[in-house]
């Protein structure tokens, strides 16, 4: 079973399972936020809300993978949106567990997020690895971006964040992955269950959702190009992100509903080739033959610098490779499709 099938990344993920041979009974609750007002679900796809025990009842029997995409995305835009991320990411989570557990179904691919990793690894060359402070508002006002040893006070260098981190959430969002993850792993234990987390690093791909304040940096920038305007980048442009392909999200996806492994086990899943975020809008534009990108100097509080994924594990149990580089992937995706 695929929660969320009909979704940006689901979609693809069906496809894909599909294309493997496997049968899949897709659901998705069809949310406005994430398909539009009064979107009805498409062929093949079930119109089932995780948290409807019921619902689930009458899908799960025989089902030996649950495959769970369905969430409510996006750091959010303000604290209000955080009974949305706990019903449907959290809650929904454990009514989809139960009935797993009821129906016999012993194994789920979770979508997880890099999200869960808050702002990810530093090293000070006088101090070692250390756990920077949060950047104060003064310095970012003075255009002083990078974070600085909490020890010393040197600048700080970024390293590829391993599954091995510890969980710091630091958004409504962030939050509701870890909770989901912290009960996918409690249900392993009790049950004698399987659970594959799969970390998405900067998901992009066609029909990615237009500019929606959910929406992700990189349809963001399309959109504003397709006004005929510059896209905007915050900061000084420097934050390193990991962007990975819709295409390879669901060849991770493929590569975890056949992993025989038992237990819980948490998989980072990225292009393995770092990239700074005013790069991505200088190759959308490129592409697009847009205005360059206006760099504001800008910042929102609480944003991560710098984010970057080790993807060697995924490599070596799950045989999971990124096939799309980021710079090819973000020319095809200059005019690709995006959603409503």
């Amino acid at each position: 079973m695929l929660t969320g099938a009909a979704g940006f990344i689901g979609s693809r993920i069906r496809a894909a399972l599909t294309d493997k041979g496997h049968e899949v009974v897709a659901v998705d609750v069809m949310l406005d936020a994430a398909h539009g007002a009064g979107a009805s679900a498409p062929d093949g796809v079930l119109d089932v809300d995780v948290r409807d025990g019921a619902a689930l009842a009458a899908v799960l029997p025989g089902v030996d993978v649950v495959c769970h995409q369905a969430a409510v995305v996006g750091a959010g835009v303000d604290a209000s949106d955080a009974p949305s991320y706990g019903s449907h990411n959290d809650y929904g989570t454990t009514v989809l567990l139960a009935e797993m557990f009821a129906a016999g179904c012993r194994k789920l691919v979770l979508a997880s997020s890099m999200v869960v990793y808050g702002q990810g690894r530093y090293e000070c060359a006088e101090h070692g690895t250390v756990d920077p402070l949060p950047r104060e508002r003064a310095a970012l006002d003075a255009g002083d971006f990078e974070h600085r040893c909490p020890l010393g006070g040197e600048s700080l260098q970024w390293r590829l964040v391993d599954e091995s981190a510890a969980m710091r959430p630091r958004s409504l969002y962030a939050a509701s992955k870890v909770a989901q993850e912290h009960y996918a792993l409690a249900w392993a234990e009790a049950t004698g269950g399987s659970v594959v987390a799969l970390r998405y690093h900067n998901v992009y791909g066609p029909h990615m959702p237009r500019d929606t304040p959910y929406s992700g940096v990189a349809a963001i920038f399309r959109s504003a190009i397709e006004r005929g305007e510059p896209p905007r980048v915050f900061e000084d442009g420097g934050q390193m992100r990991d962007f990975v392909h819709v295409d390879d999200v669901a060849a991770a996806n493929v590569a975890a509903v056949s992993d025989g492994a038992g237990g819980f086990a948490a998989f980072n899943v990225c292009s393995g080739k770092p990239i700074a975020i005013r790069d991505v809008a200088a190759r959308l534009c490129e592409v697009r033959d847009g205005e360059p990108p206006v760099v504001t100097g800008q910042y929102r509080s609480g944003d991560v610098r710098h984010i970057v994924a080790d993807p060697a594990r995924a490599a070596e149990v799950l045989g999971f490779r990124a096939a799309v580089d980021p710079r090819d992937g973000l020319a095809d995706f200059a005019f690709a499709p995006l959603r409503g």
